[in-house]
């Protein structure tokens, strides 16, 4: 396996913020869920609504990025680092899959989107200097809470927009999968205040992501 100089290691985290941000991100491994269901016609407040949904959930993507590009940078075990790069090219994929359906829909990502990457980014890094079983608690509880957040967002979505649907199900099956990944590498459950801030801070993203 090649090690990768801190230079080395400085550009490609460099390089994915750019494509994350501003770029276009890496192909996706998989087909686009949505492929399996033809589009259906929406009211103009429906379309706005589901927008707004998919521009949080493109947000939330956003942020996963940032958050294991600084995971992955701070972290102390390699089987952790790799497990975090891993993810991060699954994250990719939904990252790709839903600014496709805002595409679809005729709306744009969110303008805060360099603010999501470098707040991420930072929480990101700070929680992988806090030791490997942190830093994957903090990865389990990140996924946990945004299962919970895709469970809100497909009550939410028109029954007749499949596309959409076929989309958060399968982030739903991916994020379930890291959470229990982290766990069983040993991530810690963090204390209930840790919690409790994690769920204002995503409070705050989501309703401003919905507008913005």
């Amino acid at each position: 396996m090649r090690h990768y100089t801190p230079l080395d290691q400085l550009l490609i985290h460099a390089d994915t913020a750019l494509r994350t941000v501003i770029g276009k991100p890496l192909a996706t491994q998989r087909p686009y869920p949505a492929d399996e269901f033809d589009d259906c016609e929406l009211e103009e407040a429906e379309a706005r609504h589901v927008a707004g949904l998919m521009r949080v959930n493109h947000a939330g993507e956003v942020s996963a990025q940032a958050l294991y590009q600084g995971q992955s940078i701070t972290a102390r075990n390699e089987e952790v680092r790799e497990k975090l790069e891993q993810a991060a090219l699954e994250e990719n994929d939904h990252l790709v899959w839903t600014e496709n359906r805002l595409h679809e829909l005729g709306n744009h990502t969110s303008w805060l989107n360099p603010i999501w990457y470098a707040g991420s980014f930072a929480i990101g890094a700070f929680a992988g200097a806090l030791g490997d079983k942190w830093n994957l608690g903090f990865l389990a509880e990140t996924e946990h809470q945004v299962v919970r957040h895709l469970d809100d967002h497909l009550e939410k979505l028109p029954a007749e927009d499949k596309r959409s649907r076929a989309i958060l199900e399968q982030m739903k099956i991916d994020e379930a999968h890291h959470a229990t990944t982290a766990i069983e590498h040993g991530g810690e459950e963090l204390p209930l205040p840790v919690k409790k801030l994690m769920q204002a801070m995503s409070k705050v993203m989501t309703n401003t992501a919905y507008r913005l």
